[in-house]
């Protein structure tokens, strides 16, 4: 059975979408649990506060990708991938407060976290609403 031009397309999307996902949540990763390794590897200043950071979006934006492929609401996966990549920038700032910023940074992240949180499960509960009433879900 030949694949037709769509589902080609569509298969090429989604590999560029995992490949995409894959390499960047590796780096995230690697950044976020061994800054100094990375720092040296790629010949990067160290500064552990600033490489969780970077570490966290890269994972951040990798997750998103690979939300993409499920989710196909793409307000939902921008909240979601806003609420991981907040919440564990918020976590940074608490962990890492001897290298700097102010004491209230991490809660107020946190805070913010919280609130498109709510807006997060409000697009969820409309979008079951919707595949309700359609006859999906």
């Amino acid at each position: 059975m030949r694949m037709n031009a769509n589902h080609r397309l569509g298969a090429v999307v989604t590999a560029t979408l995992v490949l995409g996902s894959v390499s960047i949540l590796t780096t995230g990763v690697w950044c976020r649990i061994d800054p100094a390794g990375f720092a040296e590897f790629t010949n990067w200043p160290e500064h552990e506060h600033f490489l969780h950071d970077a570490g966290v979006f890269q994972m951040g934006i990798g997750l998103m990708m690979a939300a993409a492929i499920w989710w196909r609401d793409a307000v939902a996966v921008v909240l979601g991938g806003f609420v991981f990549t907040n919440t564990f920038h918020a976590y940074n700032h608490y962990v890492d407060m001897d290298s700097g910023g102010n004491p209230s940074d991490w809660w107020n992240l946190a805070l913010v976290s919280a609130i498109v949180a709510v807006g997060l499960v409000f697009r969820l509960r409309t979008l079951r609403r919707r595949a309700v009433a359609a006859g999906n879900g």
